[in-house]
C-alpha cells in the first residue's frame, strides 16, 4: 500500500488532486507509467515543434541570432553591402538547429527510462520546471555530442562561418565575447540546446497547469479518480 501511495504521489507532477476513494482502482504500474508518460509528452512535443522548418527561425523565443556582442559587427557588414550574406548566416544557424534537435528524442526517452525514485521525488517536490531541469542535468552532454556534428555539417556550407570564427576568436581574446560564443558550431549547438529545454519547460508548465486537458487516457484514468 505504501508503494502505491508513493507512486500516486509522484503523479503530482501534473498537479491534479485525486480522491483517496479511487486509489485502489489504480495499479502501481499505471501510476508509475503516468509520470513517465507526462515527461515523454513534454519532450516529444518540444522536439516536434522545433524539429520542423522554422521551428527555430520562425519562433522569436528560440530564434538564434548572432551573439549580442557581435551586433556592431553585423551592422558594419550590412553597411558594406553584405546584408544578404549576414541573413544567410542567421538562417543557416537556425536551420542547423532545426535539423539537430531531432537527435534529442531518443536521448530524452532513455533518460525517462532511467529515472530513479530520488529523481522522481525531486521532480514532484521541485518547481514548475523541475522535470526540465532533470532533463538538462541528465541529457545535456549526450545531446550536445549528437547536435554538434549536424550543426557542423550545416554551417560548413556557409563561407561566412570561417569569417565568423576568425572575428569572434579575436573578440574573445579581447574579452569582448564569451569564449563559448567564439566558435560558430559551439554557439549554435548551445543555442539549440537552450531552445530545446525552453520548449520542454513550456510544455511542462502547460501539463502542470491543465493536466486533464493535456492527458492521455491513462492519465485521465488516474486523475479521474
Amino acid at each position: 500500500m505504501k508503494l502505491r501511495l508513493l507512486l500516486l504521489t509522484l503523479l503530482c507532477l501534473l498537479a491534479a488532486p485525486f480522491a483517496l476513494a479511487g486509489v485502489d482502482q489504480i495499479s502501481d504500474k499505471e501510476a508509475g507509467n503516468g509520470l513517465r508518460e507526462a515527461l515523454n509528452k513534454a519532450a516529444t512535443i518540444a522536439v516536434n515543434q522545433l524539429g520542423t522548418t522554422d521551428g527555430f527561425f520562425g519562433d522569436s523565443r528560440v530564434k538564434i541570432p548572432l551573439p549580442e556582442s557581435l551586433k556592431k559587427g553585423e551592422v558594419l557588414v550590412r553597411t558594406m553591402g553584405y546584408g544578404k550574406q549576414a541573413d544567410e548566416l542567421v538562417l543557416t544557424m537556425n536551420r542547423a538547429a532545426e535539423s539537430a534537435v531531432t537527435q534529442a528524442k531518443p536521448i530524452l526517452v532513455d533518460s525517462i527510462k532511467k529515472m530513479s525514485w530520488q529523481d522522481a521525488k525531486e521532480i514532484v517536490t521541485g518547481g514548475d520546471t523541475a522535470a526540465t531541469e532533470y532533463f538538462r542535468r541528465t541529457t545535456s552532454q549526450a545531446i550536445t555530442a549528437k547536435f554538434r556534428p549536424v550543426v557542423s555539417k550545416a554551417t560548413a556550407r556557409v563561407q561566412l562561418a570561417d569569417k565568423y570564427n576568425a572575428y569572434a576568436g579575436m573578440a574573445a581574446q579581447l574579452g569582448l565575447i564569451k569564449a563559448e560564443d567564439a566558435n560558430l558550431d559551439d554557439y549554435v549547438t548551445q543555442k539549440a540546446l537552450d531552445g530545446l529545454f525552453l520548449m520542454i519547460a513550456e510544455q511542462e508548465k502547460a501539463i502542470r497547469k491543465d493536466p486533464l486537458g493535456q492527458a492521455s487516457k491513462l492519465l485521465q484514468k488516474v486523475f479521474g479518480q
